[in-house]
């Protein structure tokens, strides 16, 4: 490994002056500057960024703690915010958790060890406390799932309307049998999700025994068609499905495409997020669109402020955006007809 002192023997000047032109020291030359430097890089010199920390530099490391990269709303947002962290002069680093909050623990620890910058995490169910502790001493905010204890900074969706949209989207059309796939009630987001969804109903005034929610790990791809299986089951299967994860909803088409089951004439569905592949599938799927640009630069935006100041940890702050329903060719009238006119 290349040295400040090898960089000095080969411009025969001492250790300290290495040191400081490539600290961009005042007392430092401009010309000696340029000449370090060009020998650094010439060399391969790497800075010793953990040294450059322990004397009091700052970390230029932001970290996003999320359950699962496959999912494609994580992968997005960690490419939109490395696009705004970079423009800033920072790098962002990506820790996976797999919702296990050990996992995530353990990264925490690891990451409060390197002394990151910040922190924007999508936190499991029920943070550990050392989880709690260790954020406390970092800059963070939470993205998507909100836990009380982890502060009151937070970039998340209003999933409980886009739910109730999506829902009485099926309503208008006829369904009166409706089922809902999403994630267990445990998580913020699979909590307001299935109220969104329960409220629709409730506003049309539909019996309890008319509808069904299959609740599970919502980055499982293959609980969304085992989910499926059990509920097309029987005589009093839904006509209509509407899902509350991206993983949930690619396991549902694999299993409909598998079974054959022809989407909208016997069943009409509603899908969760928008997937390239989403605008082509059968009929083109009527699926909630997130906004992922726009949460990803709001977070970005919230901690590049908050890193600059350097101050105390900020008040509350929330930022809540709508979803959006996209509409397609996967939901219709039951039986697939035209749907229902009133009056």
């Amino acid at each position: 490994m290349v040295t400040t002192k090898d960089i000095a023997e080969r411009l025969g000047v001492s250790v300290s002056t290495v040191g400081r032109a490539l600290a961009d020291d005042a007392r430092i030359s401009e010309e000696t500057k340029l000449r370090v430097r060009k020998t650094a890089s010439e060399m391969g010199y790497v800075g010793n960024r953990a040294a450059r920390m322990m004397r009091g530099a700052s970390s230029n490391v932001v970290a996003l703690v999320i359950p699962d990269i496959r999912n494609s709303f994580y992968s997005t947002i960690a490419h939109e915010l490395s696009k705004n962290m970079e423009a800033e002069g920072y790098q962002l680093m990506l820790s996976e958790t797999d919702d296990d909050r050990l996992v995530e623990l353990r990264h925490l620890r690891e990451l409060s060890a390197n002394r990151v910058a910040g922190v924007i995490i999508v936190p499991t169910a029920r943070p550990h406390n050392e989880s709690v502790k260790l954020l406390r001493t970092l800059p963070h905010l939470q993205l998507l799932r909100r836990h009380p204890s982890l502060g009151s900074q937070w970039f998340g969706v209003d999933d409980h309307e886009a739910l109730r949209q999506a829902t009485a989207h099926l309503v208008a059309l006829g369904h009166t049998r409706i089922a809902y796939l999403g994630g267990p009630e445990e998580l913020p987001t699979g909590a307001e999700r299935l109220r969104g969804f329960r409220t629709a109903l409730e506003e049309a005034g539909l019996p309890d025994d008319s509808w069904r929610a299959e609740l599970g790990p919502p980055s499982s791809v293959e609980h969304g068609r085992q989910a499926v299986r059990r509920l097309l089951r029987g005589p009093a299967a839904p006509t209509a499905l509407v899902l509350g994860s991206i993983q949930l909803t690619l396991g549902m088409l694999e299993e409909l495409s598998q079974q054959g089951v022809k989407v909208p004439g016997e069943l009409s569905v509603v899908g969760f997020g928008d997937e390239p592949g989403f605008s082509w599938w059968g009929p083109g799927l009527t699926t909630i669109g997130m906004p992922i640009q726009e949460m990803a630069t709001g977070c970005a935006l919230w901690l590049m402020r908050r890193l600059k100041a350097k101050a105390g940890h900020d008040g509350p702050y929330t930022s809540v955006s709508p979803g959006s329903l996209i509409l397609r060719g996967s939901t219709a009238a039951p039986g697939g007809g035209t749907p229902p006119t009133t009056g």
